[in-house]
């Protein structure tokens, strides 16, 4: 299982502890697992913070 996978899993066990019942612990492990999943992608580096948030190091 890769990295991101992981993270996400993660992401969604901790949303669905953290409100388990009701509206409100879909709506927190949908949240927890998109964080997961940003996680993921920057640890397996196929996201660039640099490029969305800085300048590009190649131009």
């Amino acid at each position: 299982m890769s990295t991101t996978r992981w993270c996400v899993t993660i992401g969604l066990v901790l949303g669905i502890v953290l409100g388990f019942g009701g509206w409100l612990a879909l709506l927190s492990a949908v949240i927890l697992g998109f964080i997961g999943l940003l996680v993921g992608r920057v640890a397996e580096g196929k996201l660039d913070l640099q490029a969305l948030f800085g300048r590009a190091s190649s131009r």
